[in-house]
C-alpha cells in the first residue's frame, strides 16, 4: 500500500487506509489526484509524517514522536505508486522539497530541524495536548534524572539544583568479577585518578628517601613499603570523599539513590536497588553519565583469576610479582607505581605503548620504566590463566601466544592486572527502548554539540560519549555547562579542543594539542616545525640520576604564524607544568610569544622559553648540567 498507518505507542485502531484504486464516482477519481490524496490524509488524522523509507532524518523524527508515544499516520514517498506526484503535490500545498513535513492537527510543523526545535521549546508539546495526546506524563516526577554518579553526573547534578529544579542521582556499582564495589563518586575517585595519583606519590617518596641520602640525610634502617597501610590510608580518603559528596548533593537538595537505572518507556526509569526491589520514576530530561569499566581478555581464566584496576587500589593484600597486561596509560601507570614500592613487574604489550598519544614520547616512557626495572614482553598476548596455587597472593601460570606468529611462552605470576581497555556502560540501560542510537561495535553514544542524543529529551556526557575525550575534568565541564543551557539560558558549550592530560607514569608525561603523527597528518611534513630539548631537573642533579630523560617538544604550525599545536613534557610535576601552558594554547599561543616570555628559574618549566633547537636540524638536543 502507499499510505502505511502505524501506530508507535498505545493500541488505538487504525484509520482506514485511502483507497488505492477508485471505485465508481467522481470522489474516488478525486482521491486519487495526489494533491487531494495528500490532504486528505492531513485532514484525517491527528498527526501525519511524510517521509521516504531512506531518509535518515525522517527517522530521528519517527523516533520523536515514539519516545512520546504518540500515535502517527505516515506515508512513505517512496515507497508510494505515484511517488513523483506526491512529491509534486507536496511542494505544491506546503512549499516544502524535502522530507520529512510533519503535521499536527492540520497545522505544518515542518521539516526536521522545526520539528525538534519545536519539541525543545515545548510548542510541539502543547500541540498535541491539544489534540488529546494520552501520550505525555501530565507531569514528571522529576525535572532531570542523572544515570550515574560519577565526576560528570554529580557536576551537572549540583549545577542543575542551583536553578531550584527537582533532580534525582541514580548510582549502583556492578561489582567486579572478585566482588569489589565502592561508593558514591563514580571512577575516578574510587577506582582511578584519586587511588592512582596517590599510589603514584608512593612510588615517588621511595625514591625521594633514595635521593635524600645525598642531600645528607642519614637513614640507618632498611627502608621498606607497607602495602596494607598505603592501602587503608587511600580507602580512608577516598571513603571521606564518598561521604562529602552524599552530604553535597543532601545540602543541595538533591536526591540520590544507589540503584540500577533503566528506561522502560518514554520520560520512565526503572530503578533498582541491591536488593532487588523496584520503582518507577518520570522526567522532563534525562542525562546518562554512566562512564566504562575495564574490559576483560575473554580467555580461559581470565575473569577467575586476573584483577583489573577495579579491583588494584583496594586489595587487601600486596599483589607481589605482577604481570601487567596492555599498554594503556592505566597500565603503564599501574606497572609504574608497582615497580616504585618495590615489585617485580612486567609489562605485556600487544603492539605499541599509549596508542593516541604522541608515539615519541610514549617510547622515551617506555625506555625510561625499562631503565628503572620494569620488564616488557612485546608482541604478545595471554591466551589462557591458570592457578597454581590459591592464597593471597597465589600463584598463577600465563600462556601467551606471539602475535607475529604461532610461538608461546609460559611464565609465573602472583597477580595479573588486565588494562587492556574500557567498554561503555550504555548495553544494559534499557537505551533500545526509548530509541537512543548508540554504536553497536563499542557501545558509545553519537552526541549533537551539546550533548543530545538522537532522542531530544536524553542528553549524555562523559566516557561514554563516540570521539570524545575520557577525561574526568572533560566530564565535569561537559556536565556543568549542559545544566547551565538547559536551566540557565547559558548558550556555552563544551569545548573539546586542546585538553590538557597528564599520564602519570615514573617520568611523568603531560601533553595539550596534536601529537606529531596527527599535526603531520593534518598541516603536512612540510608545513610544522618541531622544537624540542631534554633537560635535567636541577633536584635530580645531587642524586646524579636520569639525565637527559626528561624531555620537551612543542609542535608549531608553520604557516599559522608558528602558533603551538601541540605541547608535550616528560619530567616531575608534567601536570602542574602543563595545566598553566594549556590556558596559553587556548589564547593561541605562538613560538615568538614563548620566545618573549621570561622563565622561572630553575624551574623545569623555563626550558620552554628557550627552545631553539629543531627536529629538521638534526641538531644535538643533549644537555650536560641545569
Amino acid at each position: 500500500p502507499s499510505l502505511l498507518p502505524l501506530l508507535l505507542a498505545k493500541v488505538h485502531p487504525p484509520s482506514p487506509p485511502l483507497p488505492e484504486r477508485p471505485a465508481t464516482g467522481s470522489t474516488s477519481a478525486r482521491v486519487l489526484d495526489p494533491r487531494a490524496r495528500l490532504r486528505a490524509c492531513i485532514d484525517s488524522h491527528p498527526v501525519v509524517i511524510l517521509s521516504k523509507s531512506t531518509c535518515e532524518r525522517c527517522a530521528e523524527v519517527k523516533k520523536l514522536f515514539k519516545s512520546m508515544c504518540v500515535p502517527y499516520f505516515l506515508l512513505e514517498l517512496d515507497q508510494a505508486e505515484d511517488a513523483r506526484g506526491l512529491e509534486r503535490a507536496l511542494s505544491e500545498l506546503t512549499s516544502e522539497t524535502d522530507v520529512p513535513v510533519v503535521f499536527v492537527k492540520r497545522r505544518k510543523i515542518g521539516g526536521h530541524g522545526p520539528t525538534l526545535k519545536a519539541y525543545q521549546e515545548g510548542r510541539l508539546q502543547k500541540l498535541l495536548e491539544m489534540n488529546g495526546s494520552e501520550g505525555l506524563p501530565e507531569s514528571y516526577d522529576y525535572d532531570l534524572i542523572i544515570v550515574g554518579g560519577g565526576s560528570g553526573g554529580l557536576a551537572a547534578a549540583k549545577e542543575a539544583a542551583k536553578y531550584d529544579k527537582k533532580i534525582l542521582v541514580l548510582d549502583f556499582v556492578t561489582p567486579t568479577p572478585h566482588g569489589t564495589r565502592w561508593g558514591l563518586g563514580g571512577t575516578c575517585v574510587n577506582v582511578g585518578c584519586i587511588p592512582k595519583k596517590l599510589m603514584h606519590q608512593a612510588a615517588l617518596l621511595g625514591q625521594a628517601v633514595q635521593d635524600s641520602r645525598n642531600y645528607g640525610w642519614k637513614i640507618e634502617e632498611t627502608v621498606k613499603h607497607d602495602w596494607d597501610k598505603m592501602t587503608e590510608a587511600v580507602q580512608n580518603y577516598i571513603g571521606s570523599l564518598n561521604w562529602g559528596y552524599r552530604v553535597a548533593l543532601r545540602e543541595r537538595k538533591v536526591t540520590y539513590e544507589n540503584a540500577y537505572g533503566q528506561f522502560v518507556g518514554p520520560h520512565r526509569i526503572k530503578a533498582t536497588n541491591n536488593k532487588g526491589k523496584e520503582k518507577i520514576y518520570t522526567a522532563e530530561k534525562f542525562l546518562i553519565a554512566t562512564g566504562e569499566r575495564p574490559r576483560y581478555l575473554g580467555i580461559p581464566g581470565d575473569k577467575e583469576f586476573c584483577i583489573s584496576s577495579d579491583d588494584l587500589f583496594s586489595l587487601p593484600y600486596c599483589p607481589g610479582k605482577t604481570l601487567v597486561v596492555g599498554a594503556s596509560y592505566v597500565a603503564l601507570e599501574c606497572a609504574g607505581f608497582l615497580a616504585g614500592i618495590g615489585l617485580d613487574v612486567t609489562v605485556m604489550v600487544r603492539s605499541i605503548l599509549l596508542r593516541g598519544f604522541d608515539q615519541d614520547m610514549a617510547n622515551k616512557i617506555g625506555e625510561h620504566m625499562e631503565e628503572h626495572g620494569v620488564k616488557f614482553i612485546k608482541q604478545f598476548i595471554p591466551i589462557k590463566v591458570e592457578q597454581i596455587e590459591a592464597g593471597t597472593p597465589g600463584r598463577l601460570r600465563v600462556v601467551a601466544q606471539s602475535t607475529s606468529g604461532g610461538e608461546t611462552i609460559e611464565g609465573e605470576y602472583n597477580t595479573v592486572l588486565l588494562a587492556i581497555g574500557r567498554d561503555a556502560c550504555t548495553r544494559k540501560l534499557g537505551l533500545e527502548t526509548v530509541g537512543v542510537k548508540i554504536n553497536d561495535k563499542t557501545g558509545k553514544i553519537p552526541v549533537t554539540d551539546e550533548e543530545q542524543t538522537n532522542v531530544p529529551y536524553i542528553y549524555a556526557i562523559g566516557d561514554i560519549l563516540e570521539g570524545k575525550l575520557e577525561l574526568t575534568p572533560v566530564a565535569i565541564q561537559a556536565g556543568r555547562l549542559l545544566a547551565q543551557r538547559l536551566y540557565a539560558g547559558s548558550n556555552i558549550k563544551c569545548d573539546y579542543e586542546n585538553v590538557p592530560t597528564t599520564v602519570f607514569t615514573p617520568l611523568e608525561y603531560g601533553a595539550c594539542g596534536l601529537s606529531e603523527e596527527k599535526a603531520v597528518e593534518k598541516f603536512g611534513e612540510e608545513n610544522i616545525e618541531v622544537y624540542h630539548s631534554y633537560f635535567w631537573p636541577l633536584e635530580w642533579t645531587i642524586p646524579s640520576r636520569d639525565n637527559n630523560k626528561c624531555y620537551a617538544k612543542i609542535i608549531c604550525n608553520i604557516k599559522d604564524n608558528e602558533r603551538v599545536v601541540g605541547f608535550h613534557v616528560l619530567g616531575p610535576n608534567a601536570g602542574e607544568v602543563t595545566q598553566g601552558f594549556a590556558a596559553a594554547l587556548k589564547c593561541g599561543l605562538t613560538k615568538m610569544q614563548l620566545d618573549s616570555t621570561i622563565g622561572i628559574h630553575p624551574v623545569c618549566a623555563e626550558v620552554f622559553t628557550t627552545l631553539s633547537v629543531t627536529k629538521r636540524s638534526g641538531g644535538s638536543i643533549l644537555q650536560a648540567g641545569c
